[in-house]
Formats: structure tokens, sequence, C-alpha cells
């Protein structure tokens, strides 16, 4: 029931269409990679898929569920999309504890948990203001998988991470691959799509065309 379904799905913004009549299914407990330059349509794609923009034409189902029918936003889903955007005068366990009180399914000592999973001290009282890009990442990161979805959308998770970040961050992808999820990853890194994905698709001026249909399993 994890798996996400898109069916003859456009958007237009005026005169202008960023994504063309897309249709594709992506399997529950894999990693799909979509690659694709900047300003290629990832992130309009993304934000249709969970619900924060609503399409011109088409559907998107998500773990059962027919957006803007059955819900208006994807359930069970952690998304990371576009840059973070966090209170700068709080730190970032306060941050996260903030964001937790909103649905009340996880405890603070678990959103605590999940900074140290992702790298950063739960207990560091640094402002996020004074966090760098990287620390900036691993906590969007942090938010998108603290109340164990079972689904995630990453719009460049890699951004702003060293390569130990990066390594990290991968390791970690692999090990909630492996608990089940199912993961989208978007990036205009090959690598990271390579290294990862089981199946592997390509955004070019709002086309998606599969280009790998059966992956390396995540080898790293």
């Amino acid at each position: 029931m994890n798996s996400i379904e898109v069916t003859g799905l456009t958007k237009a913004f005026k005169d202008q269409t960023v994504l063309k009549e897309t249709t594709v299914s992506f399997e529950a407990g894999k990693i799909h990679g979509i690659v694709g330059k900047n300003g290629s349509g990832k992130t309009v794609f993304l934000k249709l898929l969970c619900g924060l923009l609503r399409p011109t034409a088409g559907t998107v189902t998500v773990g059962g569920k027919t957006l803007g029918r059955d819900c208006d936003f994807a359930p069970d889903t952690g998304i990371l999309i576009e840059t973070p955007g966090f209170l700068p005068y709080k730190s970032g366990l306060g941050n996260l504890w903030d964001l937790a009180q909103i649905r009340h399914v996880i405890t603070k000592e678990q959103a605590a948990e999940t900074m140290g999973t992702v790298g950063l001290d739960p207990r560091s009282r640094k402002w996020v203001s004074k966090y760098s890009l990287g620390m900036r990442q691993r906590l969007g990161i942090a938010q998108a998988i603290m109340e164990d979805p079972a689904i995630l959308l990453l719009d460049e998770p890699m951004n702003g991470l060293d390569k130990q970040g990066c390594e990290d961050m991968r390791t970690l992808f692999a090990a909630l691959r492996e608990r089940g999820k199912t993961i989208l990853l978007a990036s205009h890194i090959a690598g990271d799509i390579d290294l990862l994905c089981d199946t592997v698709c390509e955004m070019d001026g709002g086309v998606l065309t599969p280009l790998r249909t059966e992956g390396k399993n995540g080898a790293q």
C-alpha cells in the first residue's frame, strides 16, 4: 500500500506547461531516482505528488488514496522539498519538537533520537540561524523521517553536504529501504542516483522518461 500511482499528470502555470501528461508507477519498498538538471520540473513533480500543488489534469494516488478526492495531502509521507524552513532563533531540537506537536505521534525523546540518526547533537543549544548549510540539510532530513513515514519524497537531499555527509545519508536511505520504506529521490547529481536507486527516471522539460526499471538494489 506504500506505492505511488501517477496517471496523465499535467501541470501548467498560465501558458507554460511544466509537467506533461506523466503516467508512472513507483513500487513500494524501493528507492526511485529522478535525475534532471535544475529547472527540469523535478520539484514541481514532487510538489504534485505530496499535494502542495494541484494538477491541471491527471491524478496522483499515494498509498491507495487519491489526492484531491480521498485526501488533500499525501498520507504517511515525509517531505523534503527545496530549502528547509526553520525558526532561526530556536535550536534544532526545538524546531523538530514544534513540528512534532502538529500531529502528536512522537515524543521529544524520539525527535532527539532522530537528530542523532542524521548526525546532529540534540543537546546543542545552537540556534538554527548559526547552522551551516549542511547542518540545515541534515535537520531537514530529520524532520522528514522523524515520524517514521512509509513514504519519503526527497528533493536534492545531498545539497550542501560534504563527502562524509553524503555517505552518511546514502547509508541512512539504504537502511530505510531495508525497513520497507518507499523513497523518491530527486537529484541533479547522477552519482547519487546511480549509487542508491532501484529505478531511475529522467525529467527533462517536464517530460519524465524511464532510464532504468530494475536497479542495483542500492549498492554502495
